[in-house]
């Protein structure tokens, strides 16, 4: 079977290869087969990747820029267009891109268009064309020549009222210098500043058409004398009429429903998210905020703000008509599990209340409930896995603080959360309850990119009911087994921590930081006022020790957008905790674990490290696979295939470590002269499937450099491969990074 798959492939893979790609290329005409782009002589401010945006014409897509496999799909099909085969071919795959001289020139135009926008003004492009058989390569040459530089900025202000307005404006806060370069980027910029300006002083009907610009270019340099021109307003066919400057009457609410007629908000909601103030001028700025704030109320579904002038005045009233959405909604999501090969599966009811004190709290409370068989446990009673558990969560759209108004972080969007889960775990070796309780605030400017978060307060009780004996014996008992990091996991635990995380995400480069410590008031009290101490010597809490640690973690992701839809990302992950005072071992959920399909994805989850820690036989031995510190590389080129199915090829590094060194964990304490030979590399190809609101993805990954090895071929297994031993597939839901 596994042969006659792998003829299946290479006969596929040979029929593309050699299918023309001309097939349906006519006789005078010539396939598109590559479109080049060069600067001579090269110039920092022109780039050819940023030209390619105005090309009218491009060849075809190619898969990581090299076959163009869509292409030659297409020409697998047969002229029969009845056949339902010939209509699937050419579906997925795409026509050939035939060369068209007047596409060419209006390309030649824009470039050339798009030069002289950034301020080289005897720019010119030239197309050079190469034929080879029934293909063509187009290439078209750039010649910036040198840019243009503005030499004096002078300011024209027709109308009295603003010029006594602008005079206020600082030389600081103009945006066109002396030195700059004359582009029209810089030039829109100024007229978007005195427009934003304006527009938020009450001028309603001004907008950037009244401001003009006057260039005069100096002979025999490459300096502009420039003047901004702002004119008077212009009203039909009346014109010289200074602009009025509108203040806000009566700002009005109402049920944007068509079948309610009842705003199920607040008065106070209202007011206080709304930023439009009576007798006040009229802003831009405040319009937009008022937009933003209701926006981000979970009862409101839209919202319409209109402004009418009264006759004969300079006033505006303001009609504000809100929409809110169903109060509560129940949802079921039913899921299937894997864990280390054990299948199960498990469902989650959703009860969410998206207005609770018509407020726009949102109050959501979570039911779930999973089952896995477990095979492979012999000496207990029974060989199943069940989780119970209840999550609820009240989220309030403002913060919810002592000596906090209700108008505090006014420009920002802030919520305040409180939430409650406990979990229930049967397992055939022990059972486990975790109770938790947790309180953050979340915020952010939305005129920026910055996201941040403080855990104010989070507790969490982590309680072992009940062990087995067998599990006790073997594991937990045995004083020859010396394991510290098992044992210290299988205790009850209290786990009081407060944290910061921040995050900043453009859509080219992504950062992701977050720090967290835990312990440190309890352990102050517990000195001062002599809290017991267990039989290991920690402090405890009504009979429950507590971890006392400090963790930091912070990722980057750097996007490179290629030419045919194609990425190159790559990602780089740290974290380090450690633990201290009341802790020698951190707890098991803070630990970190490397492998799986968002590490290294040669590894199965939680089966790397730490260091050259070498995995021993057993069930259990995930325990001793933490550590206290991650280090990941990431290197992932990304392809849009046909459809909705993409592909990539990645290759991973990374490892984890322990700062302490553990008898049960040999070969795991980083060491800085060590640390880089412990590093495991893989490489790999997924698939994904992008629905638009996820994706789906495929990651079968290889081993390449292994840390843990007895034997060479163990060490290289990029050398010497052995699918049996160095393949791992993965399944998921989202990106890697």
């Amino acid at each position: 079977m596994k042969t006659l798959r792998l003829i299946i492939v290479l006969l596929t893979v040979l029929m593309l290869a050699a299918c023309s790609e001309t097939k349906y290329v006519a006789e005078g005409e010539y396939l598109l087969d590559r479109v080049k782009l060069m600067v001579e002589p090269k110039n920092p401010h022109v780039k050819p990747e940023e030209m390619k945006a105005f090309l009218r014409q491009r060849g075809n897509a190619r898969w990581f820029s090299t076959v163009k496999i869509p292409l030659r799909t297409y020409s697998l099909s047969g002229r029969d267009t009845t056949r339902w085969i010939n209509r699937t071919l050419r579906a997925i795959g795409e026509p050939p891109v035939l060369y068209d001289s007047l596409q060419t020139e209006l390309s030649m135009q824009a470039i050339q268009q798009q030069m002289q926008n950034k301020g080289f003004l005897h720019s010119s492009v030239d197309v050079m064309n190469t034929v080879k058989g029934r293909k063509i390569v187009t290439t078209y040459v750039l010649h910036p020549d040198e840019p243009f530089y503005i030499r004096n900025v002078d300011y024209i202000i027709q109308d009295s009222a603003i010029n006594s307005l602008l005079q206020l404006d600082s030389l600081e806060n103009r945006g066109l210098h002396s030195g700059m370069m004359f582009n029209v980027e810089n030039l829109d910029a100024e007229r978007k500043r005195i427009t934003q300006l304006l527009t938020n002083q009450g001028y309603y009907r001004f907008n950037k058409d009244y401001i003009s610009f006057w260039a005069d270019s100096v002979s025999g340099t490459h300096d502009i004398d420039l003047t901004l021109v702002l004119h008077r307003y212009r009203k039909g066919d009346i014109d010289n009429l200074p602009h009025a400057r509108y203040s806000v009457g009566n700002v009005r609410f109402a049920s944007g429903s068509v079948d309610d007629s009842v705003i199920h908000l607040r008065p106070k909601v209202l007011q206080n998210n709304t930023y439009i103030q009576e007798s006040e001028p009229y802003s831009a700025a405040d319009l937009q905020k008022t937009y933003n704030n209701f926006g981000r109320l979970g009862a409101v579904r839209y919202t319409n703000i209109n402004f009418k002038e009264r006759p004969d005045t300079t006033v505006l009233d303001c009609d504000i008509a809100i929409s809110t959405n169903k109060p509560s909604s129940i949802s079921f999501q039913p899921e299937g599990t894997n864990t280390a090969g054990d299948l199960g599966a498990a469902a989650s009811l959703t009860y969410l209340n998206r207005n609770l004190f018509r407020g726009s709290e949102s109050l959501t409370i979570e039911l779930r409930a999973a089952f896995e068989a477990i095979k492979g446990l012999e000496g207990y009673s029974n060989s199943n896995f069940e989780e119970y558990s209840l999550q609820t969560k009240l989220s309030f759209p403002r913060f919810i603080a002592p000596f906090l108004n209700n108008r505090f972080g006014g420009r920002i969007n802030t919520s305040s959360e409180v939430g409650l889960v406990y979990d229930l775990q049967n397992r055939p070796e022990f059972r486990r309850r975790v109770f938790s309780v947790s309180w953050r605030y979340k915020w952010n400017n939305p005129n920026r990119l910055d996201r941040y978060q403080f855990d104010v307060l989070d507790l969490n009780f982590v309680s072992m009911p009940w062990i087995s004996e067998t599990f006790r014996k073997e594991y937990l008992s045995d004083t020859g087994s010396r394991n510290s990091i098992l044992m210290y996991n299988y205790m009850d635990l209290f786990i009081m921590k407060m944290g910061l995380g921040y995050s900043y995400n453009n859509g080219r480069y992504a950062i992701k930081t977050n720090v967290e410590t835990s312990g440190n008031l309890l352990n102050a009290l517990a000195h001062l006022f002599d809290f017991h101490r267990d039989s290991i010597g920690q402090y405890t809490v009504g009979n429950i020790a507590f971890a006392q640690y400090v963790k930091g973690d912070v990722d980057f992701t750097r996007n490179f957008q290629l030419a045919y839809n194609n990425q190159l990302v790559f990602h780089v992950g740290f974290g380090i905790a450690y633990p201290y005072g009341n802790s020698r071992i951190l707890p098991f959920e803070k630990r970190y674990f490397s492998g799986g399909a968002n590490s290294v994805r040669g590894w199965s989850v939680r089966t790397l490290g730490p260091g050259n820690y070498i995995r021993r036989s057993g069930t259990l031995d995930f325990i001793n696979q933490t550590g206290d510190m991650k280090l990941d590389v990431n290197l992932e080129y990304r392809a849009h295939l046909f459809w909705k199915l993409g592909a990539a090829l990645f290759v991973d590094v990374g490892n984890i470590w322990t700062l302490r060194n553990y008898d049960d964990q040999p070969g795991g304490q980083f060491k800085l002269n060590e640390f880089w030979n412990q590093l495991a590399a893989g490489y790999g190809l997924g698939f994904r499937f992008n629905f638009d609101y996820f994706i789906v993805r495929f990651d079968m990954g290889m081993k390449a450099v292994n840390p843990a090895y007895q034997n060479h071929r163990e060490h290289f297994p990029i050398v010497y491969p052995k699918l049996s031993r160095d393949f791992a597939f993965h399944f998921a839901v989202g990106l890697p990074f």
